[in-house]
């Protein structure tokens, strides 16, 4: 099944060159995949999956283990940003 999945700021050196201008990829990803084997799949550090948007709710951290994916849904995730 066909996802969006939206990375931002230093998150989108996790992406295909050809998506790096639009911080966007289309992935194919199994049925009932869940926010964390994304993020695994993704090889993305942990640590730095700080904000978690699907479909533009957000997501606590102890949700995104169980937290499956459907059809067309758009998974944002933002790192930690520091700044005053």
């Amino acid at each position: 099944m066909k996802i969006t999945l939206k990375l931002f700021a230093s998150l989108t050196d996790y992406l295909p060159d050809s998506a790096k201008y639009t911080n966007f990829v289309e992935l194919d990803v199994v049925p009932a995949s869940t926010i964390a084997q994304v993020v695994e799949q993704q090889r993305l550090p942990e640590k730095w999956v700080h904000l978690v948007l699907l479909n533009g709710h957000y997501v606590a951290p102890e949700q995104r283990l169980a937290q499956t994916l459907n059809e067309g849904d758009v998974l944002a995730i933002w790192p930690p940003i520091a700044g005053g």
